[in-house]
């Protein structure tokens, strides 16, 4: 079995992300998992390649952090050859009415001049990351599961049609976890995209940063620490930051605090610590520019060499080779 996740650099790496997705990787991946940095999907919308770069990198070493084995770890652009011929095969297997009816092009994009081309075809794209390297498992969320399943028609077409390369992916669901609101509005997640940041607490966040954030978030006006999600959203999202710190149920967590203060201040200080290895181990990684550049032409070698004798099948049987 092969799992294949990634994390786009469209910003810092977020508490959300931790909590909910790289703290898994790093726990519960298998020997022949990946996980990698898809910088190239970042591209679908306008950004700036200097910060492209410095959000890859950032990202890539807090993923190093955590404790995500380096040999299962890459960047995306780093296999723009194979991905790029692959991608290629792919989108002459896909109809136009398969990709625009993709969920994020309907959202972002139908309708608009402006709108890239890239983020027509990055679902196909996302399918070829998948189908490279003989994922069988996708773990994603409800938003992407459209996108698995695009993948998993496009094996079954040029398996179909030329000869059989590519594994069936599926898409399976991630161990439920927490969903990190807002610190200021516990009506939206936690997002890297946020407009303000006061909300959002990431991963490199210096600890009196991170104090300053929790003593500033929103609660209530009924004083009761007490984890009830439809009536104290604002304090039930504290109260499960709290709780899958420690790796406790909410209610567990409830008992640490009677006032709004003390919850806010065992928040930061759980918070503070869960994040301290990444922090201190990520910030060593950037430090050191040429260990990080090793580390990831490692990872690229392995992904590349996983994925060589597939692609080299499939252009073959396309008749390109």
């Amino acid at each position: 079995m092969t799992r294949l996740s990634g994390i786009t650099p469209s910003g810092h790496v977020h508490l959300g992300n931790h909590l909910g997705a790289l703290r898994r990787w790093a726990t519960e991946g298998g020997p022949d998992d990946l996980y990698f940095i898809s910088d190239l999907h970042a591209m679908t919308m306008p950004y700036r390649p200097e910060r492209l770069r410095a959000l890859t990198r950032e990202n890539l070493a807090v993923l190093l952090a955590g404790g995500i084995a380096p040999e299962t770890v890459f960047v995306q652009s780093d296999l723009a050859g194979e991905l790029g011929a692959l991608n290629w095969v792919l989108e002459c297997a896909c109809g136009y009415g398969e990709a625009a009816r993709m969920i994020q092009f309907k959202e972002k994009g139908a309708g608009q001049d402006t709108a890239r081309l890239g983020l027509l075809t990055y679902p196909v794209l996302m399918a070829a990351d998948i189908l490279l390297q003989g994922t069988t498992e996708v773990p994603v969320g409800v938003d992407q599961n459209q996108h698995v399943e695009l993948a998993r028609t496009l094996a079954r077409r040029f398996n179909g049609t030329y000869g059989e390369v590519f594994a069936i992916p599926r898409a399976v669901v991630p161990r439920t976890a927490a969903a990190v609101r807002n610190l200021s509005d516990p009506a939206r997640k936690m997002a890297k995209s946020a407009q303000q940041h006061a909300g959002v607490v990431f991963a490199l966040d210096e600890p009196d940063v991170v104090r300053r954030k929790f003593r500033r978030a929103v609660t209530d006006d009924l004083g009761t620490v007490r984890y009830a999600p439809d009536e104290q959203p604002a304090v039930a999202n504290l109260l499960e930051i709290l709780g899958a710190c420690g790796d406790v149920s909410p209610y567990a967590a409830a008992e640490a605090a009677s006032t709004y203060s003390e919850l806010k201040d065992a928040v930061a200080e759980a918070v503070i610590e869960q994040l301290r290895p990444v922090r201190e181990g990520a910030r060593e990684l950037l430090d050191d520019p040429a260990e990080l550049d090793r580390t990831r032409q490692k990872g690229a070698g392995r992904a590349a060499e996983r994925a060589r004798p597939r692609l080299d099948a499939a252009l073959r049987l396309a008749g390109l080779r």
